[in-house]
């Protein structure tokens, strides 16, 4: 089995991001902590539904394999 590499999340520590899920989820906050797996914590969240209605959910953690795309929102 191989081993699994650290994602280059880094320079995204204590920034905002916006992470595209599985089934057109969609969440942004503050990212705190991502893993090998890229498992990642986000603070201060909330869920984009299909609507454009946000919905607060504080801090979560989204798991690795069920994320699309990982966005920048502030500058690095």
């Amino acid at each position: 089995m191989s081993k699994a590499h650290q994602p280059e999340l880094k320079k995204y520590l204590d920034k905002r991001l916006r992470l595209k899920l599985n089934a057109n989820r969609e969440v942004v906050g503050i990212l705190r902590g991502f893993d090998a797996f890229m498992n990642i914590v986000v603070s201060d969240a909330y869920e984009v539904t299909k609507d454009g209605t946000q919905i607060k959910i504080d801090m979560a953690v989204v798991r690795g394999n069920s994320i699309n795309i990982v966005e920048g929102v502030d500058r690095i």
